[in-house]
Order: C-alpha cells, then sequence, then structure tokens
C-alpha cells in the first residue's frame, strides 16, 4: 500500500473527488485509491536519469540556492518513507513529522530531528504496530501538552478502518535510551458515518480543542470537519461541518484560525464549478456558521486547493491552487479580510504541478511556497513572493532534480533561526524505494 511515487497522491485524490461526486463511496473505492499506479512518472526517465547524475552537486546548479541543505534521506527502514506534512518544530528547534508508510512494520512512523552542532539526529519515535492502532499517518502537531497528535489514513480496525486520531507521547518512566519508542493512545475511531481517510494533520485552537478533516463520507459523502474537545483523560469528537457538494467536496490540508477563533479551509473539488472552494466557519454557540469564501470562477484563478490555506496578522487569508492560472501551474492568491476580494498573487508556470501546501509568511510579509511537480527539472521547487508596490516579485530559491535532494516538495515551516525547513515526499539517494523514499531539507532564504 506504499505510496511509490509523489503523482500517486495527486491522481488518488481526484480519483476519489470523481468518485464522491457521482455518489461513490465504497471500500472498492478508497482501495482503488492505493491501487493507482504511477505510470506517468516512467516517462521522465530522462530526468529522473539527470537527478541521479547530479546527486553529488545538488547546490552547484544553475539558479539552485546555495544554501540548501538535506538534513534527512529517509531509507524505507525504521525511519520510513514518503514524510506528510504538516511538519512542526517546537521552541528548541526539534523538528517532529510522519513518515507515511515503512517503518519496523511497514505502516509508518513518527519522528524527530534535534540539532546537534551543524548536524542532525534522526529518532524514529513510534511505528504503528498493527491496523488497528492506525496506519499510514499523514502528519502531525505539536499539542499543548508538548506531545504529538495526528491522523492516519486507515486503520481503527483489523481489516481496513477509515483512520485514527492519535497521540504519541514518551513513556510514564525515564527511556532507558532515546531510541525507547514512544507510547500511542487512539482518541478517536473513524467508522465512516462521522467521516473516514484523513489525508492532513490536525490543529488546534486557542484553548486546546483539536480539529481536523477527512475527505470522505460523513452524512452526505463529501467529507467533514471535526472537532475533538477534552474531559478528563478523553476527547469529545463532533462533526462542525459535513460537505454536500455546493459548499465543497473532498476538504483537505490542516485547518487554521484567525484572531478571533474563526476556522478556515478548502476543498479540493466541488462547489458551482467542482473547482474547489475556500470556507470560513465561524463559531455561534455551540454551533459554527460555515461561510463559502470563494470557488474559483475564472480559469484565470487557478483550480484545486490541497493543502490548506495560510491567515496573516491582519486576517487576510492566502493560499494555493494546483492547476490553472495564466501559466498553468497553478496560482497564489490572496482573499482579503472584510470584503473577502479575490486577487491572484501569482501565475507559476508549469502543468498542474502547483502548489499542494499553503504559503508560509515571514515578519516582513514575505510569502515561501513549493510547487509540486513544476520547477526547471519537472519535480517541484521552493520559491519566495515579495510584496513590492502593489505587486509580487518571484524569486526561485530551489529547483529540485528527483535526486539526492528529492521530489514533490510541500509544506514549509520556519525555525526559530528564521530558516525554512521542509520536506519532499519521493526522491532522495537512498534505493529503499522504487522511485526514492522523500528527503527533509532546510533552506537559508
Amino acid at each position: 500500500m506504499a505510496r511509490d511515487c509523489f503523482c500517486n497522491r495527486e491522481r488518488n485524490k481526484l480519483h476519489t473527488g470523481a468518485a464522491s461526486q457521482s455518489g461513490l463511496g465504497s471500500p472498492q473505492v478508497r482501495t482503488m485509491k492505493i491501487a493507482t499506479t504511477c505510470s506517468g512518472l516512467l516517462g521522465r526517465a530522462v530526468l529522473f536519469a539527470l537527478g541521479i547524475a547530479l546527486l553529488l552537486g545538488v547546490g552547484e546548479l544553475p539558479g539552485q540556492a546555495q544554501t540548501f541543505k538535506v538534513l534527512h534521506t529517509f531509507t524505507g527502514g525504521d525511519d520510513g518513507a514518503y514524510p506528510q506534512a504538516p511538519l512542526t518544530m517546537d521552541g528548541a528547534g526539534n523538528i517532529y513529522g510522519a513518515a507515511y508508510s515503512h517503518g519496523a512494520s511497514g505502516l509508518g512512523t513518527v519522528f524527530r530531528l534535534q540539532p546537534k552542532d551543524t548536524s542532525w539526529i534522526f529518532t524514529p519515535l513510534y511505528s504503528f504496530p498493527q491496523v488497528i492502532d492506525g496506519a499510514y499517518p499523514v502528519g502531525v502537531a505539536l499539542g499543548p501538552d508538548g506531545s504529538i497528535y495526528g491522523a492516519t489514513y486507515f486503520g481503527g480496525e483489523q481489516s481496513d478502518g477509515c483512520g485514527v486520531v492519535f497521540n504519541v507521547k514518551p513513556p510514564p518512566t525515564r527511556p532507558a535510551t532515546p531510541l525507547t519508542p514512544w507510547t500511542e493512545t487512539v482518541l478517536h475511531v473513524f467508522e465512516g458515518n462521522d467521516g473516514c481517510d484523513p489525508e492532513s494533520g490536525v490543529s488546534f485552537d486557542h484553548a486546546g480543542n483539536l480539529y481536523g478533516t477527512t475527505p470522505n463520507y460523513g452524512p452526505y459523502n463529501a467529507g467533514v470537519v471535526f472537532q475533538m474537545t477534552r474531559s478528563g483523560s478523553s476527547w469529545n469528537f463532533q462533526l462542525i461541518h459535513a460537505f454536500s457538494g455546493n459548499d465543497g467536496t473532498y476538504p483537505l490540508g490542516p485547518v487554521v484560525f484567525d484572531s478571533a477563533g474563526n476556522l478556515y479551509g478548502n476543498a479540493a473539488f466541488g462547489g458551482p464549478g467542482d473547482t474547489g472552494t475556500i470556507y470560513l466557519l465561524a463559531p455561534s454557540g455551540e454551533n459554527w456558521v460555515f461561510t463559502r469564501l470563494t470557488d474559483f470562477p475564472q480559469s484565470g484563478d487557478g483550480y484545486r486547493v490541497y493543502g490548506g490555506v495560510t491567515v496573516d496578522q491582519s486576517d487576510n487569508v492566502y493560499g494555493g491552487t494546483v492547476g490553472g492560472g495564466s501559466g498553468g501551474g497553478g496560482t497564489v492568491f490572496m482573499i482579503s479580510r472584510g470584503n473577502w476580494n479575490f486577487n491572484v498573487l501569482d501565475s507559476l508556470t508549469g502543468n498542474n504541478g502547483g502548489p499542494i501546501a499553503a504559503p508560509t509568511i515571514d515578519a516582513a510579509g514575505n510569502l515561501y511556497s513549493t510547487s509540486s511537480q513544476d520547477g526547471a527539472y519537472g519535480y517541484g521547487n521552493v520559491f519566495k513572493l515579495t510584496p513590492s508596490n502593489g505587486s509580487w516579485i518571484y524569486t526561485d530559491l530551489h529547483d529540485f532534480t528527483g535526486g539526492a535532494d528529492g521530489s514533490g516538495p510541500s509544506a514549509l515551516v520556519f525555525g526559530a533561526d528564521g530558516n525554512l525547513y521542509g520536506f519532499a515526499e519521493n526522491g532522495g539517494s537512498s534505493p529503499g524505494c522504487d522511485y526514492g523514499c522523500g528527503t527533509i531539507f532546510e533552506i537559508t532564504p
């Protein structure tokens, strides 16, 4: 069931979105999502060979950022394979994340990278041992208690299962060694009517409540947004929105909050043109009021937001589309707070391989993002957008080669040192996976 190449994820979403629109929601459809092959990458054999030839010279490529550094190359062994969004960092500069598959039992891992002097120490914190505990983690977040929370795409039942929400933390007694595994607690098991197949991590509001999305099932078989609130040592689960079609289908990406506690997210499909939607959920007593902010009505706006959105200090909303725009490579957009005006900040050049993650914003208002399959070599890139007199200046920071540096980059996060950290879902120098097991990298912008 491992995702042996990056484009599987994109095809899986397209396939499932179409199935959802047609009313299909059977286990057979979900199995087909995993079974999708990646023959499209075979046509990139020449580019892949170029990437391998450049294994030792990534930093010397024309137009590349001289500050790019690979911190870890996944091997497909105990460390796992295919890192997932989002990565998260604690106050000490440690990076936490999830690898979708492989690991000790082949079902994925939760890991930590610790900085030490000029290097990084990689530690698998937890390998999912059996399907009933969850399988194929899709992202993690640091909770208010300092432990790790996340969701898995499958599991919760012995045979298949719709996934779980989990918490992993250090053992209650002092670990015998730094490699002593952490322990897992399953907080919620999805059963279909409450959602199925989470494809992104979870988020916390200021009160410590946990939120997330599932792209499948729910009351209308179009995905859900959920909330979990702590009650003593347990968690209460509640659906706060069930998608039905015109409001969107197939919600993806971690949700985010503005200063007033409103929740923002995206649906990759649905809406009037089936091009996806950006939505707002505002708390109102014990309920939530849904507002569709945009539905990408014009081709130049782009279409299909996969990786969530970002909210700045003024509560403006930013995001990226995988396709469309004047250059065919997706767009980066802003939705202004108050009037909710939609503006395209930049149209990327490519072939529907645009951002699959929300932009990251620095203190100066610059945006940082990635393309998933565009860039100079067709394996994605990292770029910066700088505001300048009402427009935005595009700067290419790194083009991935598909070799040692990786391929298919996704979400970025700033460290306390001001550097950018991210992952590439495939590529790397390890032969443990057909198209590379992925990398974690650092860029000094």
